[in-house]
């Protein structure tokens, strides 16, 4: 039997997570834990930290050769990190 006050539980945790501002800390687990499956074992081996701040994402590399590719690369990694949350939540990626 429905009720008229029903609602799916996705939309709720949804307007949750927005009533609580939740999203930057669920989208940096989200990152963290997605950084091994997008960009590789090998380049996870040299990453020291991962963080968001005013939608910018820090990663932080150990690797000064590793550091420069990655830079090169930035807008692409920007892209598939966006994809993969599904919203423009990235706006900019600093390799330091």
């Amino acid at each position: 039997m429905k009720r008229h006050n029903d609602q799916h539980l996705k939309d709720v945790l949804k307007e949750m997570v927005d009533t609580y501002k939740l999203r930057s800390k669920l989208n940096q687990t989200r990152i963290k834990s997605m950084w091994v499956e997008l960009m590789g074992t090998s380049i996870n081996r040299y990453t020291t930290d991962i963080r968001i701040r005013a939608k910018k994402l820090y990663v932080t590399i150990q690797s000064s050769s590793l550091k420069q590719e990655l830079s090169m690369g930035r807008d692409k990694i920007r892209t598939i990190i966006n994809e993969e949350l599904g919203e423009d939540y990235i706006e900019e990626v600093i390799i330091r």
